[in-house]
Parts: structure tokens; sequence; C-alpha cells
């Protein structure tokens, strides 16, 4: 099968690389960009000889978050709420597939990962970072709750303060010295060396035995993600929610006008 937006590569045995670019520079989460990647990881499920996975956002950086020029999405907000329901959980469908994956899995950053780009990157097992990127959740800043079964992924990495602190402090972006402070990154590297390092890191997973590296990897995530369906399984009819609110349509004016925005809790 073959995608506009993402490839496969094999760079070394046991090791393939994701690379994802929309051709726009920001590398903006569209819905036929979400649908790609999800089926390519759910293509690689089934891969007994890829063993780690990198996944890179070509071009400028890694992701910008969801695409709010995407027309589908635009569309979405016309549909009925059945499918508006459905159609509102590809995020959360991506990262479901990119988090099953028995394959240990690694995203490399560059320069920034933000919104959805920092929700996609929460499901990898690792990640590895340039020295200049940075991170940032704006998601509660547009009126909006972040989504894609996210929070309880971030929880685990930082645990619940600085969970809310990158959530809550919407604007602030982490840098790369934060996230390997905070523990969620595990690696910085200079700018231009990330997909590189990354591929290093792979490299040395794929040449541990599969079977209990596999076993192992399910074993962790298992007891890590026990308590998180009761956390998100509403966390897209709460971002349907919130796309309603005065507050969030506020938000999207203000940015939009440059100007800073008066939220009234409506």
């Amino acid at each position: 099968m073959s995608f506009a937006f993402v490839t496969v590569e094999r760079p070394c045995p046991g090791v393939a690389v994701v690379a994802f670019d929309r051709g726009d520079g920001l590398n903006a989460m569209s819905m036929q960009l979400a649908r790609e990647l999800t089926a390519t990881a759910n293509q690689l499920y089934d891969d007994l000889e890829t063993h780690a996975i990198v996944l890179v956002g070509r071009g400028k950086g890694f992701c910008a978050g969801r695409d709010l020029r995407d027309t589908e999405i635009a569309d979405r907000s016309q549909a009925g709420m059945l499918r508006r329901r459905h159609l509102g959980g590809d995020g959360w469908r991506l990262c479901q597939a990119w988090e099953r994956l028995e394959q240990f899995t690694i995203a490399a950053v560059e320069r920034f990962a933000v919104g959805g780009g920092l929700a996609f990157a929460l499901s990898t097992d690792w990640r590895v970072v340039g020295q200049s990127a940075h991170f940032r959740a704006p998601e509660v800043a547009l009126g909006l709750s972040m989504s894609w079964g996210s929070i309880p992924r971030l929880v685990n990495l930082v645990g619940p303060a600085r969970a809310k602190q990158v959530l809550l402090m919407a604007n602030d972006p982490i840098s790369s010295s934060q996230a390997l402070d905070w523990g969620l990154v595990q690696d910085v590297v200079p700018d231009g060396e990330v997909e590189a390092a990354a591929i290093r890191w792979a490299a040395k997973v794929a040449a541990m035995p599969p079977v209990p590296a596999r076993m192992t990897k399910k074993t962790i995530n298992a007891f890590a993600n026990a308590l998180s369906d009761l956390a998100v399984h509403m966390d897209t009819d709460e971002v349907i929610l919130t796309e309603h609110t005065a507050d969030h349509a506020e938000a999207v004016d203000a940015f939009l006008g440059r100007r800073a925005p008066v939220f009234r809790g409506a």
C-alpha cells in the first residue's frame, strides 16, 4: 500500500524508519495523515522481521499539531453526532495503533512537537530530540481539552504535577533540557543528528532477542496503562464538547486577531 505522506525505509536489519512529510514545513496533522500513519502502524504490527521502529517527521519539524486548515476537520463539525464522534476519534486511534505495537518505537523530534504532535510522540516508547527542540500543549489555552489518550501517558512519564504544568501552562514551551530532566525525553543530541541517533538506539534494541524484548515491553505497558481507559474513555467527547464553547470561539478569534483572549467559562 502506498501513501501520499508516509514512507517506510529499512536502514539496517531489524529496523524500520517511518517518515512522514506533509510538505508544508510544519507537518500539521491532517485527517489523511492520521489515517496513513495509523494504517502504517497496523501493517507493522504483523511484521516479525522488524524489531524497532523510528518515527520521524521530515521537513522543518516533527509535527505542529492538528491542521486547523484541514477541510475534512471543517466538514466534521457539520456532521451528525454519531459520525462526528467517529471522525473525532482519529487521533485516539492513531496513538493507540502506535502504542500497541510490540516492536520498540522511538520518536525522532527535530525543532517542535506541538499539540497533537506531542500527543503522537507520547505514544512511542522513547523520544530522541534535538537541542533546540521544544514541546508545547496549547489545547487548554485554545479552550479545548487534551485528548488522543495522552494524559495518562504524560502522567506516567513526568508525574501529575509536571503534567499539570505542561497542560495548564499551555503557552509555555518545554525545552529539550527541561524535557530530559523531567523524563519526557530520553536523549538530547545536536540539531540535525536526531534521526541518526534514534536509528542507533533502534539498532541496539533490534539486536536483542526479540521474544523477551517484545514480552518485556508489553508487560511494562500493561502495568503503566492499567487504568488508562478509565481516565480517557471520554476524551474525544470532551473535545467535541469544548469545541462548542464560547471560550473556544473566543480563543480562536483572539489568536487570529493577535490579541489577548477574554474567557468567561461559557
